[in-house]
Order: C-alpha cells, then structure tokens, then sequence
C-alpha cells in the first residue's frame, strides 16, 4: 500500500484520524498487516486497552469512538494497520476494511507518556 492511498483514507472516522494522517505525510513509519480479524474479537481487545490505558492514565486519542466502531460492526472481518509518528511519541492503530480500501476506525496512544487525568483525548 502507498503512503498517499492510506492517506487520502484517513478521514473523519475518529477523533484520531487527522493526527494519524498527519504523521504519515510527515514520514512516520507504517504498516498493514496481511488477513484479518473479525470487528468483535477486536472490540474485546480494545475495550479492554480502554481500560487499562485509563486505569495507568496514559493518553490516548480516538479509542473510545474506536472501541464502539468495532462494537457496531460485530463479525466484519478486518485489516489491521499501523502508524508512528516519526519522533515516535504517538502510535496509531488503524483498521480497515478486509480488501484494505476503506479506514473503518483509527485509535491514538501515546508512547512512553502518563496523563494526570488518564482520559480520552478528544
């Protein structure tokens, strides 16, 4: 996949997405796995990344919306992606559609960074 497809994909899906195609078209790493996970297994997953990013206070963007995306979509297969910013303090997790055509979700953790207040950055 080119940098400028999985670009023009990211749009207002979350809260996250603009920052995610911010760090792609300033050089940040990134990556979309091959085959795919049903949207609900991931929901499990998520929503308990959910949790524990608020319980350590670590900030995140988008995951909340994220989580409920993945929710709605109960046993659509997806792709999974990955982008880094390029100072590498922020890591976005995409998902996609299973022909890799569509950004259905995008979710934001910061790396190596605790928030006071541990909510959702919105």
């Amino acid at each position: 996949m080119r940098r400028e497809d999985l670009a023009a994909m990211l749009g207002g899906q979350t809260s996250a997405c603009g920052a995610a195609r911010e760090a792609l078209l300033a050089g940040g790493a990134f990556i979309v796995w091959d085959g795919t996970v049903t949207a609900g297994r991931l929901a499990q997953v998520y929503r308990a990344r959910l949790r524990r990013t608020l319980r350590r206070g670590r900030p995140t963007q988008g995951l909340a919306a994220t989580v409920q995306i993945l929710e709605d979509a109960e046993q659509r297969p997806l792709r999974i992606g990955r982008i880094d910013t390029a100072d590498r303090s922020w890591s976005f997790t995409l998902f996609l559609d299973a022909a890799a055509t569509a950004v259905v979700a995008c979710t934001g953790v910061a790396l190596g960074v605790r928030s006071s207040s541990g909510t959702d950055l919105t």
